[in-house]
C-alpha cells in the first residue's frame, strides 16, 4: 500500500539518508552485530560460496574472510542508504575516477563503450559520480525494483547526475535505437543468469560457471570496445575506479574470449581482496544442461 510506502521513506529511509556516514557508520557496527552474530543473514550461503571457491584456504582464513565481508557489507547498506541525500560534491569526494584517458580515448576514435564491472565492493557509491566525469552518454543498465514507488526514488538517486537508468528489458531496443550515439553502457559481469538467458561457460574461483553472454553479444554485434571497470576500497567510505581495456576490437574476437577475458580480470580482482566481493549470493544455482 502507498502509506505504507511512504511512511517506510519518510519514516526511516529519508531520516536517516540525512545522517554523516561517520554516524551511520555506527549503525553499520551495529548491523554487523545483529546480522552476523545474531540472525546469521544468508550466512549459510557465503560461508558455502567461501568453503567452494577457497578449500585451500584454513577454516580461520575462510572465517576471518566472512567477517570481514559482512563488516563490509553493513557498510555497504548505510553508504546505500546515505546516497539518497548525498550531495554531489560529497560523493566526488569519496569517489576518485583514474585513468580516464582510456575513456577518452574512444571517445575521439567515435566509440561507444561497453563497460564491464563485477558487483565488487561499493559499485553504486562509485558509478553515480561517474556519468559527470566521462566524455560520453553514460548508461546504466539495471533490474527494476518490484516495488514502484520505491523504483522512482531509486531512479531518482542513481540519475542525479545524469545517468541514463535502462531496465535490462529495454536493452536490445535501446542499442539500436542509439547506435549513431557515444555512449558507455555499464554492465554487470557477474550477475546469475537464468536458464532463458544465453550464457558462456567457464571457470571462475575455481568452479565452472556461467557468465551473462550480455557484453560480449552486443560489443560484437555493435563493434563497441570492452573496458572493464576496476573498484578499489581506500578506506571506509572512500573508493576509487580505474580503468582496462579488454578488447579493442571485439569483431575480431575468438567467440567466448571477450566474456573470458572480463571474468579472469574479475577474478583476480576477487582473488586479491575477497571480503569486497557479494558472497550472499547464490551465483552458482545454475547447472550446465546437455548442449550448453
Amino acid at each position: 500500500m502507498i502509506w505504507l510506502n511512504r511512511l517506510a521513506w519518510y519514516g526511516v529511509v529519508k531520516p536517516l539518508s540525512l545522517l554523516p556516514l561517520p554516524v551511520l557508520y555506527l549503525l553499520s557496527n551495529i548491523l554487523y552485530f545483529v546480522l552476523y552474530h545474531i540472525v546469521g543473514f544468508r550466512k549459510k550461503v557465503a560461508w558455502d560460496n567461501l568453503c567452494k571457491c577457497f578449500p585451500y584456504k584454513t577454516e580461520a582464513e575462510r572465517k576471518r574472510i566472512l567477517q570481514r565481508f559482512y563488516r563490509h557489507f553493513c557498510d555497504m547498506l548505510v553508504e546505500s542508504i546515505r546516497l539518497f541525500s548525498m550531495p554531489i560534491d560529497e560523493l566526488d569526494r569519496r569517489c576518485s575516477l583514474r585513468n580516464l584517458d582510456i575513456l577518452q580515448t574512444h571517445y575521439d576514435n567515435g566509440k561507444s563503450i561497453i563497460l564491464v564491472a563485477g558487483h565488487y565492493n561499493n559499485w553504486e557509491l562509485v558509478i553515480i559520480p561517474f556519468s559527470k566525469h566521462v566524455p560520453h552518454t553514460a548508461v546504466g543498465i539495471y533490474t527494476p525494483l518490484t516495488n514502484p514507488y520505491f523504483e522512482r526514488k531509486m531512479r531518482a538517486s542513481r540519475g542525479k547526475t545524469g545517468m541514463v537508468l535502462l531496465p535490462k528489458q529495454q536493452v536490445a531496443e535501446f542499442f539500436e535505437a542509439h547506435q549513431h550515439e557515444l555512449c558507455v553502457y555499464l554492465m554487470g559481469a557477474d550477475q546469475s543468469p537464468t536458464y532463458s538467458k544465453k550464457v558462456y561457460w567457464t571457470e571462475f574461483l575455481g568452479r565452472e560457471t556461467a557468465v551473462a553472454f550480455g557484453t560480449e553479444k552486443y560489443a560484437r554485434e555493435y563493434d563497441y570496445p570492452v573496458v572493464f571497470g576496476h573498484v578499489r576500497k581506500l578506506r571506509r567510505g572512500y573508493y576509487e575506479m580505474w580503468f582496462e581495456n579488454v578488447e579493442t576490437q571485439p569483431r575480431q574476437a575468438p567467440h567466448g574470449a571477450i566474456t573470458k577475458a572480463h571474468t579472469r580480470i574479475l577474478e583476480k580482482d576477487i582473488l586479491e581482496a575477497p571480503e569486497y566481493w557479494l558472497w550472499t549470493h547464490k551465483r552458482w544455482k545454475r547447472q550446465r544442461q546437455p548442449g550448453e
